[in-house]
């Protein structure tokens, strides 16, 4: 009787946790969308009357793109290297060398440079705005910018989420440029390919169309991922160790929220744009 009455209780208590796991993840989510929605019609707004801080803007965007800059270029040479080795070895295999330019450069215009760019500003300019507000946080400056009437949503997160809607797109095109190369020249210079067909199967399977969508799909990461990495720092609690926890939480949610919404948008874009073509 005592056990079956441990049993019922550990069980109600799972369920209990359980229940308020999910009611923290909803809540927490509807934080995020508040967030984002507020710091969005800031900005509108203060663009439409002049007054947005167009100097932190700036600032933003200088230190976005240094920080995603050069490892663009890193992550982009070997992703198109083993891309274009991988494609030409099948392609190869089926007798069909001359779509290897086509179906290497599509898979990095399509798919890996939009999720390549996600996780550079994931993993470097997200870590570092949580960061960055986190100790702001602990050191209770965003307390003190409530306290004088300025809203950190307008003040803080509005001009890294324009920085981010201009960076993003000029990563996104980087690893494309960087990526497609790459591929090139492994599928010239050591699988014997033909530049002329490496080109021309580019050209004939990709359109500007493919090229908006991937740099539209890497400026809705960069905003998400730029607006869980200020959420969570701006909930940041607890010194030091709240700050870690913070940029754990904002790289690891950003990553896995890019490529939810990747598959979401690769699916909608299969099912309407591509039917329409």
């Amino acid at each position: 009787m005592a056990g079956s009455v441990g049993v019922s209780t550990r069980g109600s208590s799972t369920l209990a946790r359980t229940l308020d796991a999910v009611v923290s993840s909803i809540a927490t989510l509807g934080r995020l969308i508040e967030l984002t929605v507020t710091s969005l019609v800031h900005l509108v707004r203060d663009i439409v009357t002049l007054r947005h801080p167009w100097r932190e803007t700036l600032s933003q965007t200088i230190f976005f793109s240094g920080v995603a800059g050069i490892p663009a270029v890193l992550v982009a040479i070997p992703f198109g290297v083993i891309l274009s080795v991988q494609v030409g070895s099948l392609t190869q295999q089926l007798g069909a060398s001359s779509l290897a330019g086509a179906a290497g450069a599509l898979g990095i215009l399509q798919q890996g440079a939009p999720i390549a760019s996600a996780l550079l500003i994931g993993g470097a300019v997200g870590s570092a705005i949580a960061a960055d507000l986190g100790a702001r946080t602990v050191r209770d400056e965003i307390d003190a910018m409530r306290t004088m009437g300025i809203d950190p949503a307008r003040r803080v997160v509005a001009p890294r989420l324009l920085a981010v809607v201009l960076v993003a797109p000029l990563v996104c095109i980087e690893i494309i440029f960087v990526g497609v190369t790459a591929g090139y020249f492994i599928n010239v210079s050591f699988q014997g390919g033909a530049p002329g067909s490496y080109l021309g199967g580019f050209g004939q399977f990709a359109g500007v169309g493919d090229l908006v969508i991937a740099v539209g799909k890497s400026i809705l990461f960069g905003v998400v991922v730029v607006a869980i990495a200020c959420q969570r720092g701006l909930e940041a609690r607890g010194g030091p160790r709240g700050v870690a926890d913070a940029v754990n939480a904002a790289v690891v949610l950003g990553v896995v929220a890019s490529f939810l919404l990747n598959l979401v948008v690769t699916q909608l874009v299969t099912m309407f744009v591509g039917r329409a073509g």
